[in-house]
């Protein structure tokens, strides 16, 4: 019952009702977004549409809870991994070979990159991605003075879900019911939003996961061996290749996703960005990327933070620089 009262709601110690604040149906996922339960009253129980029964977060302690999405990506994640792992030591490859002969280096090299990959995965999948605070803090109370250095051609939006005031290059996710400080995407593999706050992770751990993949292809391909008859071949091999089509295939898909996340980088902008740049306000109305500083100034600032700024004071520079060139 935290987070409700925390959001100024008076509810009773189990389940009680609260009134909308504006009668908006969006309210129920705000609450949502509060980790507070909430759900429409009956309708002989309520008086009128404005009226949610809210409970308490102990729901996400339930057995059933173990079945959400995120915990079953997650597990099989993991699952998936140490599975692979088994069966390239299980069987007659490079690895298992350098463990025969006493050469562990290798096999110790090869394990800590598989647990650091995980590692980082989870750190990804679980991290507040950057989620904007609905309840001003003390700190944030100066956003007035960046609110009106943004052009009234670009005003800052409220959420119509959440009803918070969204900073420039944030999102609602649906997903995660929340909205997102500069929004990249919703990974499914992830079961999280990709964004300010855990992207530089992500590039991360596509990079690390990259390196494990090619490796493990390499350690499968140097098991396989080709013999006839096929069904012979077939029950003594079979496992160890499909662990080798199913690495290709990881692989391809990693190489594909850190390139393009490198090539976001290095021009400042995001996947949702580049996609729907027509649909955006503040990057319709430009004829380029307002965000991009150059490469080096763009890799300090995504990895290190450095230079520090809000985005509407950047955005704000760039126009002004625009009009003094015109």
């Amino acid at each position: 019952m935290r987070e409700a009262v925390a959001l100024g709601l008076v509810v009773e110690p189990q389940w009680g009702w609260v009134e909308a604040p504006d009668g908006s149906p969006a309210f129920e996922s705000y609450l949502a977004g509060w980790g507070v339960a909430a759900g429409p009253l009956p309708r002989r129980a309520r008086p009128s549409e404005r009226f949610f029964r809210v409970g308490p977060r102990a729901e996400a302690m339930a057995p059933w809870a173990l079945l959400r999405p995120g915990v079953l990506v997650r597990t099989g994640h993991t699952v998936l991994t140490w599975g692979i792992t088994l069966v390239l030591f299980l069987h007659d490859t490079a690895l298992r070979q350098w463990e025969e002969q006493g050469e562990l280096l290798l096999p110790l090299t090869f394990l800590l990159l598989v647990l650091g990959s995980l590692l980082l995965y989870l750190a990804v999948s679980l991290m507040d991605p950057g989620y904007v605070n609905v309840l001003l803090q003390p700190q944030e109370e100066a956003k007035e003075e960046q609110t009106a250095m943004v052009p009234q051609a670009i005003p800052l939006r409220r959420c119509r879900y959440c009803m918070v005031l969204q900073p420039l290059r944030a999102r609602h996710c649906r997903e995660c019911r929340r909205c997102v400080r500069r929004y990249d995407h919703h990974c499914p593999w992830m079961e999280n939003c990709v964004g300010e706050r855990n992207h530089p992770l992500f590039v991360a751990y596509l990079a690390l996961q990259l390196v494990v993949l090619l490796w493990g292809l390499y350690l499968a391909w140097s098991g396989l061996r080709f013999f006839r008859p096929w069904g012979l071949w077939l029950r003594s091999s079979g496992l160890l290749f499909a662990t080798f089509l199913l690495l290709s295939l990881f692989s391809l898909v990693a190489s594909l996703l850190l390139a393009s996340h490198l090539y976001l980088v290095a021009s400042n902008t995001t996947t949702w960005e580049f996609i729907s740049s027509h649909r955006i306000a503040y990057l319709r109305q430009r004829p380029g990327n307002p965000f991009d500083r150059g490469l080096t100034r763009n890799l300090a600032h995504f990895f290190c933070g450095w230079p520090s700024g809000s985005w509407e004071t950047l955005w704000a520079e760039e126009e002004e620089g625009s009009s003094q060139d015109v």
